[in-house]
């Protein structure tokens, strides 16, 4: 989708992405071919089909900004916004662009995941918080010991990404609530250093992060999928 910016093909989809990918489309397929048969009378049949395709589009075009975002990243050689010329302040800027739309849309999938994980396993989790996240819908799941061969592993997915995670939802909240996020560092250190150059925020360190956050996207809706598949295999016409 926007790999024709750098003359790309578009993206082949491989490993844990192609399969997070594969098990979305099929639990689709499985729940079209049900509504078709007439066993969907309450809507709920439906109503996962559209949620599954609307992850499988949201998880697209994260996939889509992360890859701009480092591409751009890669153009960045300067150590300051002063340093740059026209051309690679451009490319830093394109890089902001995307990156923020990047680590946005990681929590806002997540958050549409947690709609269907909270539906689908019976989790009530809104009796808990009426405006609850993914992460509070896996708490939940933690602390009722519901869907074992799912939820634990789930939750290792979240904590072996949980630091760099941190990190995002730190920047999510600047961008959201209080500040343009990349300017945040220049705040921190003009309390510093009052009239020297400013740095560049560590964009490496950044782009790492993100990574993580992609990582925990795949791997989690590559598992839920899977649970949801073999779950709907095994309910009763």
């Amino acid at each position: 989708m926007l790999r024709f910016m750098f003359d790309e093909p578009e993206r082949k989809a491989e490993g844990q992405l192609a399969d997070a990918i594969r098990l979305m489309n099929q639990f689709a397929a499985m729940l079209q071919s049900r509504v078709e048969a007439g066993q969907d009378t309450d809507h709920k049949l439906r109503t996962y089909e559209i949620w599954t395709k609307g992850l499988l589009a949201s998880l697209n075009e994260l996939e889509q900004s992360c890859y701009a975002a480092n591409r751009y990243r890669e153009r960045v050689q300067a150590v300051s916004v002063s340093q740059m010329s026209e051309e690679e302040l451009l490319d830093y800027r394109r890089y902001v662009y995307f990156d923020k739309n990047a680590f946005i849309r990681v929590f806002s999938l997540m958050d549409k995941l947690s709609i269907l994980l909270n539906d689908m396993l019976e989790m009530k989790t809104e009796r808990i918080k009426p405006h609850f996240s993914y992460f509070t819908v896996l708490r939940n799941m933690r602390e009722k010991n519901a869907h074992p061969g799912l939820t634990w592993k789930l939750n290792d997915v979240k904590e072996k990404n949980k630091e760099a995670m941190n990190r995002l939802r730190k920047r999510r909240n600047v961008e959201v609530h209080y500040m343009n996020s990349e300017m945040q560092d220049d705040l921190v250190q003009s309390h510093k250093d009052y009239g020297e150059e400013v740095r560049l925020e560590n964009i490496a360190s950044q782009a790492s992060d993100l990574g993580q956050g992609l990582e925990l996207v795949v791997d989690s809706l590559s598992l839920t999928f899977q649970y949801a598949c073999e779950k709907l295999q095994t309910r009763k016409a």
